[in-house]
């Protein structure tokens, strides 16, 4: 194929950029038979893929998003009910142990029935900045992190609740990353783009490329063939994302929750609550930081501590066992991948399909709405069910 992620990421530096070909797409298609097609491509173009392979007549796994705009969200959910072919979204969190007993505690009633969440997630200055690197600081490509990196969390709120957003009030803003704000704080010049050299460092924001195999091979050898730097300045122009937001989302259970992404964090992970009629649980996390591409392990975003408490309404508190599972995103890798590629025995209600990846990006399309508004946003009218 000739659409290829460094191809549309070429765009920041103004590189003429090939256009995706159906009939390429066809032939391979064609020519190979395959079952299923793995769409792993740069964000604004999954629909292309999820699109095409049904209508060749291939199942489709995805990893999220699911796509970025309610058009392109529309157009995968008439594909899949015009073909009748499956589209599974790969939510690994969804099998991290510790949110797999939240959801089962609600669905037990250990906190009566839910009417709020609080959800905080963090974001280091590791792995928050390398979004401000790379093409996800052109919103453009991946809806921000609204889109990008929280529908894990919403898709995971809607997991634990058993429901689906209703009406989305957000408010987001650069804060931290970009020129302006570097300049703001007194650093001009804006600090230097990151560089393989002694200057570097120093500098926590700045990653050499050569000192990792993988990401040698896939970004430095490669800049000299197409252009493309995988280490762009964070504290330079070019951003259109948003690295603070807050979220207010009313359910169709009439739930409501408050929920903040943070991008420069003094540390990884998320912390979160949810009221009942019955009590209240209380969910603790820390996450290993990580750059992408940055080695060999599958350990992203691996679990390093867990605290699950349940305080009933009436009664004492208790601390939830958790057994840890290692692996990278909570230890919900691995579970995941041997129930799609493995033998393991499919847990009900965990695999997630097209209809849950739109639930999940439809709460961040909302928020990206309101930010730019200021008003609330009602999803039902994003696209209709």
């Amino acid at each position: 194929m000739d659409y290829t992620n460094r191809a549309i990421e070429n765009e920041l530096s103004g590189k003429a950029v090939p256009t995706y070909k159906a009939a390429d797409f066809a032939k391979m298609i064609a020519e190979t038979k395959p079952d299923t097609v793995i769409v792993t491509s740069i964000d604004r173009t999954h629909h292309q893929y999820i699109i095409a392979a049904p209508e060749a007549g291939c199942d489709v796994i995805t990893e999220k998003p699911m796509t970025t705009d309610p058009e392109k969200c529309r157009a995968i959910l008439d594909a899949v009910e015009r073909t009748g072919r499956s589209v599974r979204v790969t939510f690994n969190y969804r099998y991290a142990p510790h949110n797999s007993a939240l959801r089962e505690l609600i669905a037990e009633g250990a906190i009566g029935t839910p009417t709020s969440v609080h959800f905080e997630w963090l974001l280091d200055t590791r792995h928050g900045a390398d979004y401000f690197r790379r093409w996800h600081r052109d919103k453009r490509n991946s809806g921000g992190l609204m889109v990008h990196k929280s529908t894990h969390h919403f898709d995971l709120v809607n997991f634990w609740l058993g429901s689906q957003p209703d009406t989305v009030f957000a408010m987001g803003d650069l804060k931290f990353y970009g020129r302006a704000n570097a300049e703001d704080r007194g650093c001009s010049p804006p600090i230097p783009a990151p560089l393989a050299s002694e200057a570097a460092k120093d500098d926590p924001f700045a990653i050499d490329l050569t000192a990792n195999p993988v990401q040698k091979g896939l970004y430095w050898d490669g800049e000299k063939e197409d252009g493309y730097q995988r280490d762009q300045n964070v504290f330079g122009d070019g951003i259109s994302i948003e690295d603070t937001m807050n979220v207010m989302v009313r359910y169709r259970n009439k739930a409501v929750m408050t929920y903040s992404l943070h991008a420069y964090a003094p540390r990884e992970g998320f912390n979160v609550a949810i009221n009942g009629t019955g009590g209240r649980l209380e969910l603790m996390v820390r996450e290993t930081s990580y750059i992408n591409a940055g080695s060999t392990s599958t350990a992203e975003g691996a679990a390093k501590g867990v605290d699950l408490y349940h305080f009933p309404l009436h009664g004492e508190a208790r601390v939830i066992p958790i057994k840890h599972a290692k692996g990278g995103h909570g230890g919900g890798d691995n579970i995941m991948l041997e129930e799609i590629f493995g033998n393991a025995t499919p847990k009900p209600g965990y695999g997630a399909n097209h209809r849950d990846g739109a639930l999940s990006i439809l709460t961040g399309i909302a928020a990206n709405q309101s930010f730019a508004t200021g008003l609330p946003v009602d999803v039902r009218k994003l696209v209709r069910f």
